[in-house]
């Protein structure tokens, strides 16, 4: 499969990242780096694509790199 090829990825994994993206764009983030920023997030989230044959396949989500900046105010 080449690379930046999204057929493994589902329909929520491609909302996800469009809308990721939109927020970068808001902020002032060139849109180039807002789509690969967001498909990163995407991909730290959920593993890669989670369709048979993606390396998400099956596992579990992780939602800590969708937090703003992280854990905030020293919370351990």
């Amino acid at each position: 499969m080449p690379r930046g090829d999204k057929r493994l990825y589902t329909d929520k994994q491609k909302r996800q990242a469009e809308h990721i993206e939109e927020g970068y764009e808001e902020r002032g983030v060139p849109e180039d780096e807002a789509e690969r920023r967001a498909w990163a997030t995407v991909n730290k989230v959920h593993g890669g694509g989670e369709k048979p044959g993606g390396g998400g396949s099956g596992k579990g989500e992780d939602h800590e790199p969708m937090r703003k900046g992280g854990r905030r105010g020293g919370a351990r």
